[in-house]
């Protein structure tokens, strides 16, 4: 069993002692994914550490989304509750990127793209391709987008 996956076993059973009902039944719907996972395709196979976080960036994904959509909808008490179990999740991931450093590592890609002759919006690929393997797990994929179009376009 991967280290990450332990952990969040040991945590559930943790939790579960402690009565924490939010934090229980979070990790108990992370843990269903993950083993879901494994046993999808066509052989059952034991996920790396790498995929396990996947998993849980996915997982804290849809927090987020339903967090906000339940905000939009005038559901504050659901809204407040996702936004809850993806702090939970967070707590497995690393930490993200800053501003900043999203910055410097786009501007970086750019000028790599443009070395390569490749400039203006139509290099977005070219620099979307540099730039996700540096940022993998750090970043989400929507904030990447939007800092390398700002840079492009500037």
């Amino acid at each position: 069993m991967t280290t990450l996956k332990s952990k969040l076993q040991e945590d559930l059973t943790a939790a579960i002692r402690g009565r924490d009902e939010l934090r229980s039944s979070t990790l108990r719907l992370t843990l269903t994914a993950i083993t879901k996972e494994e046993v999808s395709g066509k052989t059952a196979r034991e996920l790396s550490d790498d995929e396990v976080q996947k998993v849980i960036a996915r997982e804290a994904k849809k927090r987020r989304e339903a967090a906000e959509a339940f905000a939009n909808g005038g559901r504050a008490e659901q809204a407040q509750k996702e936004k809850a179990e993806g702090e939970i999740l967070a707590e497995y991931l690393p930490k993200q990127l800053s501003e900043d450093e999203l910055q410097a590592i786009v501007a970086g890609a750019v000028e790599e793209a443009k070395a390569a002759g490749a400039e203006g919006p139509r290099a977005m690929g070219q620099v979307m391709k540099i730039v996700n393997p540096k940022v993998a797990g750090l970043a989400e994929g929507g904030r990447v987008a939007a800092a390398v179009k700002k840079q492009l376009a500037g």
